[in-house]
């Protein structure tokens, strides 16, 4: 597959992903109140952007049309 994440997006994707997952895991942990549920999605959310952001492709852009890489 061809990448459609660019380099600003892919930076973005993996520190916003970083903190959302550890947000999500310090909830789970009991460390925040936040709720099992808001902990679980917030992690899942995370380790999803965190992967879309190392691997460059996204299937929600790739459906939308969207490519932000530099490769046009």
């Amino acid at each position: 597959m061809e990448h459609n994440i660019g380099s600003a997006d892919r930076q973005t994707r993996v520190v916003v992903g970083a903190i959302l997952a550890a947000v999500g895991l310090a909830t789970l942990g009991g460390l925040l109140g936040f709720g099992p549920t808001v902990g679980a999605v917030a992690t899942l959310l995370g380790v999803v952007l965190v992967a879309t952001g190392l691997v460059r492709i996204c299937l929600l852009y790739r459906l939308l049309g969207i490519d932000t890489s530099e490769s046009r």
